[in-house]
């Protein structure tokens, strides 16, 4: 294959769990807080969960299929899928989620990169394509945070949710609507200890599953979190918009990771985004890690918010610590039917 010009987003898609929980259901109405303690610090009224046997590769085929569909089913080359909540430790769920969709024997795999997984996923499929190694990538990220979160953790359970997003690169030109026009990824592993799940790797095997629930489920420091993830989101935004000559009042398009309502808000304005111009969806669907980006775009895309060829920046930051940005242009697309 001969390298391309860009990698340019072809189609978007997502899906969610039916069920609703909302502040005031069980069993978030046990918890030491409020509805509107909830609201207010997060910005979160309702999120959706996976029913016990819906798994992640689950929500990921739907996501796809729906991405497929708003590409007008392409011939994919290779399918990434950035989550952490996998099926199972081993084998990766991509190459089964790839095999659902019917793509053959494409290579697949996952990646884990926390909340940045949707940006990580997009920086390898416009690798893959700038460099000629394929035409078309599936880029996937679904999570169900609902089965790792400890649902007596308000500083977590009132926050993570589950879903899935998914979006399709083609090798195209730097000057059409969708092409993706520049990538930045950074960590920091001093950090990891910001988010994690202690139990059950190979640093702490627990074969029998007898650790306690505080370290077989996902623990956060939330105001530590906080301030990294303001920090190094809105740095990576402020080096891409630069290093595109972008001037932060032509962005047409700001879409943060859906962590925080008051994390999205202080990102935007430290870096300058326009309210017009900022965009979320954490109220309907809270956080839903590496998902909660595409998830977003989808819904842009299905009331056609954006103006195609206006000038989008992705940000995310997540556990690890990783964090990234990504600068592209607002695809021509219509909603999968």
């Amino acid at each position: 294959m001969a390298s391309c010009l860009a990698s340019v987003v072809a189609g978007v898609g997502s899906f969610l769990p039916p069920r609703v929980v909302r502040n005031g259901d069980p069993p978030l109405s046990g918890l030491d807080t409020t509805e509107d303690w909830i609201r207010t610090r997060t910005g979160i009224e309702r999120r959706h969960w996976v029913e016990p046997g819906t798994s992640t590769g689950d929500l990921a085929v739907e996501a796809g299929r729906a991405a497929l569909r708003s590409a007008g089913d392409p011939v994919v080359d290779l399918v990434v899928l950035a989550t952490t909540t996998p099926d199972h430790h081993s084998p990766g769920t991509a190459p089964w989620v790839a095999a659902r969709l019917g793509l053959g024997t494409v290579p697949a795999f996952d990646i884990a990169a926390a909340c940045s997984g949707f940006t990580y996923g997009m920086a390898v499929g416009d690798a893959w394509i700038r460099s000629g190694s394929a035409e078309c990538v599936l880029v996937l990220a679904a999570e169900t945070l609902s089965t790792i979160t400890d649902p007596t953790d308000r500083g977590t359970a009132v926050v993570f949710a589950d879903g899935a997003g998914a979006a399709v690169l083609r090798g195209g030109d730097s000057g059409e609507p969708g092409a993706v026009q520049a990538v930045l990824l950074g960590s920091d592993g001093t950090r990891k200890d910001l988010a994690v799940v202690n139990a059950g790797g190979s640093r702490h095997p627990d074969p029998e599953g007898a650790a306690a629930l505080a370290d077989r489920c996902l623990r956060m420091r939330g105001p530590d979190m906080f301030a990294h993830a303001v920090r190094r989101m809105t740095e990576v935004s402020r080096l891409l918009l630069a290093r595109l000559e972008w001037p932060v009042d032509s962005v047409g398009a700001f879409i943060g990771h859906q962590a925080n309502q008051r994390i999205l808000d202080k990102v935007a304005d430290l870096v300058g985004v326009p309210a017009t111009s900022r965009f979320a969806n954490i109220r309907d669907v809270g956080n839903t890690s590496s998902a909660s980006i595409p998830l977003v775009m989808d819904d842009l895309v299905k009331t056609g918010t954006v103006p195609c060829g206006a000038r989008t920046l992705l940000t995310a930051f997540g556990g690890g610590a990783v964090w990234g940005a990504i600068g592209l242009t607002w695809p021509d697309l219509k909603p999968a039917v």
